[in-house]
């Protein structure tokens, strides 16, 4: 009895702790990060759009932008650490259960997981570029995603595993944006804390936003598709040549930079969930 009572003790406390308020501050720590990478990527996107410029319209791109600023390096070491506060958090709902009635759902817990170990790599990978790895944090991700095609398409059954990880990614980016044109967001703020005026910036973000965001990732699981269908590497793409890929559409530069826009929105809406994210 004595130890299942211990036992129940160090899972209340465990619990307090994930529900703490130094665990919702890494949360909007790390919301606030996740909007800077977003914004950034949608300047870089204007830029390719516009000028045909050389920059990476990635993450890497991003990490590399900041690196080049005034104290570049110490921005690096915050932003690292904003997003392994997102990590803890996630971490913490995969344990414990998101905010809300259904919170605890296995579904739930199994999401929360998965955007624990992203979180956790994005983190490493800027904290390892600040640390002096440039190769970490600012790699190329059309290379990457090319790389671990090619790998995959030469296992066993590597042509299946491409295209089903593909329909995955693709599957993603659909659900992504439905869900924002559905308005889903709007359950984990706390609308009721908003002006009016505040409120309809944050529902033409969010659904803004995240339509684009989920609009790259289809695509990009389409790309993966092909891939696995023709049996070539070369046919994936990262989120850099995907972007690029709307520049090549019978709407010119005009898609890409109105997708852009969306990246940058949806880094703003990123910004009201530090703020009125219930966690």
């Amino acid at each position: 009895m004595a130890t299942g009572s211990a036992t129940a003790h160090g899972r209340g406390q465990a619990r307090r702790a994930a529900n703490s308020k130094a665990v919702a501050a890494a949360a909007r720590a790390g919301f606030v990060a996740r909007g800077v990478i977003y914004v950034l990527i949608g300047v870089l996107s204007l830029r390719i759009a516009f000028s045909g410029g050389g920059e990476q319209a990635d993450r890497g791109g991003a990490i590399a932008e900041i690196a080049q600023k005034p104290f570049g390096t110490v921005l690096l070491w915050l932003l690292g650490a904003a997003l392994a506060g997102m990590a803890v958090w996630r971490l913490s709902e995969a344990a414990f259960g998101q905010a809300g009635p259904d919170g605890e759902k296995p579904g739930k817990r199994a999401m929360a997981t998965g955007r624990f170990v992203f979180y956790g790599f994005v983190s490493y990978s800027v904290l390892s570029y600040a640390a002096g790895d440039k190769g970490s944090g600012s790699g190329n991700s059309d290379k990457n995603s090319q790389d671990v095609t090619a790998k995959a398409l030469d296992w066993p059954g590597g042509q299946w595993i491409v295209g089903i990880a593909g329909a995955a990614v693709a599957a993603a980016g659909a659900w992504i944006a439905v869900r924002a044109v559905m308005r889903k967001f709007e359950k984990h703020l706390k609308m009721s804390e908003m002006s009016q005026k505040t409120r309809k910036v944050v529902d033409f973000v969010g659904v803004f936003g995240g339509t684009a965001r989920g609009i790259v990732f289809a695509t990009a699981g389409g790309f993966a598709i092909a891939a696995a269908v023709q049996h070539r590497p070369g046919k994936a793409k990262g989120m850099d040549d995907t972007l690029r890929t709307f520049a090549g559409t019978p709407a010119g530069p005009w898609l890409l930079a109105l997708i852009a826009v969306g990246l940058m929105a949806f880094g703003v809406f990123s910004w009201a969930n530090a703020r009125w994210r219930k966690v």
